[in-house]
């Protein structure tokens, strides 16, 4: 999966968040530390989001760009 991320530069290094994903963010102190930092925060968000949806019935949709 591909997530669009926002990546901006800081006094301590770079902060990154996942707009499509409401408070997934991370950092770190490259961008490519914030990068990683936010592949596996991505992993985690989905984790508990599946946990939370328990028995529910999960449906993809696609949506038309």
């Amino acid at each position: 999966m591909r997530y669009k991320i926002a990546l901006r530069k800081t006094e301590e290094g770079y902060s990154v968040s996942v707009p499509g994903l409401p408070g997934c963010w991370s950092q770190g102190e490259t961008e490519e530390a914030a990068v990683a930092n936010i592949q596996e925060a991505i992993k985690e968000y989905l984790a508990v989001a599946e946990e939370l949806a328990g028995d529910a019935i999960v449906k993809e949709v696609e949506v038309p760009v």
